[in-house]
């Protein structure tokens, strides 16, 4: 049996439309649904859409292969990233969770989870996918909640079956959610009363989220430049509900715990915070979503190798910043791969900051 199958069926292989389809990225884009069946939380039938990047129709030989997840609301809409792993000899895919994006459904309510590890089974399904169709190692890339989610699930693979052996090589972190920003009491009083009302008044809404600062700084239509589907990543974000936020505090828990990812990991950041009610240009060049200093403090957790780079002027979503500091994002990302290649092929105990 391969390692891929024993994965698969750890978590209970999906089922899946296997053929690949037009994505609404355009030619260059393909789109492939993973069926999961019945959602434990009890909305009906779930799927999950994994994309992949092919500019040239079919998959193209490659030394390795990136899957990408997204955060809350959010999807994979970023087009100029796929097309840099690209020219950095990687074939790109991508992972629209259940109920975010391409997979959100009648009846879904957008992002909604009680369990982060209820995406194991759509993160290890993508992964084999990836793996059969490229035979490549997997540099996995999340941003924001995906950087909390994809970090547990790799902990919990590496305890049982290791992510080396899975083909996985490194992790790539944009803006990671590590912690749950704002007062201090939010962390404190505020966590044993999410638990608590998360678990029994589960879709209960937080006030007061329905804030559009970060959304206004991205989208073409208001202050930004970017193009993307309101429909599945609202200006003013999705609501946030209690039993959602109790798995996500859950989660932070586990992570501060301290993680073994089992494979090196860089995570990229903006060097400052700026929290607003409005939109301001301010916003531009700041994280407006999380804390940084809380990404900063946490990142030892991952249990592995980590470099950590602050990225002068980026936005939350580094990858969605100015032309300037999107550009030394990308300049990080190569140099770190870079250095990936030699440290998987040599047995040189060597750093990031020594280059490639």
């Amino acid at each position: 049996m391969t390692n891929e199958q024993s994965l698969a069926e750890s978590v209970g292989t999906a089922a899946e439309d296997d053929s690949w389809r037009p994505d609404v990225l355009g030619t260059r884009f393909q789109q492939r649904t993973l069926l999961l069946g019945a959602d434990p939380d009890g909305e009906g039938e779930v799927v999950a859409t994994l994309v992949r990047y092919v500019p040239n129709g079919t998959v193209e030989q490659t030394a390795g292969a990136v899957l990408y997840v997204h955060g809350f609301t959010d999807y994979f809409f970023q087009e100029h990233l796929a097309e840099h792993f690209a020219e950095c000899g990687f074939q790109f895919y991508a992972l629209d969770l259940r109920k975010c994006g391409r997979s959100l459904r009648d009846g879904h309510t957008p992002h909604y989870v009680t369990d982060l590890a209820f995406y194991d089974r759509e993160l290890t399904e993508s992964l084999r996918i990836v793996r059969a169709e490229t035979g490549a190692p997997v540099v996995l890339n999340a941003h924001s909640t995906g950087g909390l989610i994809v970090p547990l699930w790799l902990d919990r693979l590496n305890r049982t079956h290791g992510t080396a052996a899975a083909g996985i090589t490194g992790l790539v972190l944009n803006s990671p959610w590590f912690d749950l920003q704002g007062p201090s009491y939010y962390r404190t009083v505020g966590t044993p009363i999410i638990k608590t009302l998360g678990r029994f008044r589960r879709m209960v809404e937080v006030p007061g989220g329905k804030v559009s600062t970060y959304g206004d700084s991205l989208h073409h239509t208001v202050s930004g430049e970017w193009d993307y589907n309101l429909d599945w990543k609202p200006l003013h974000g999705f609501p946030v509900r209690l039993g959602w936020l109790r798995a996500i505090r859950q989660g932070h828990a586990r992570l501060h715990e301290g993680l073994d990812i089992g494979v090196p990991s860089l995570i990229l950041r903006s060097r400052i915070t700026k929290f607003a009610r409005t939109y301001g240009p301010a916003v531009d060049v700041a994280d407006a979503v999380l804390d940084v200093k809380q990404i900063q403090r946490w990142s030892g957790c991952l249990g592995d190798r980590t470099n950590m780079v602050p990225i002068d002027g980026a936005k939350h979503d580094v990858f969605l910043s100015a032309p300037e500091p999107l550009a030394r994002a990308f300049a990080e990302l190569d140099r770190w791969l870079d250095w990936l290649h030699v440290y998987r092929t040599t047995s040189g105990d060597r750093s990031p900051e020594a280059g490639a």
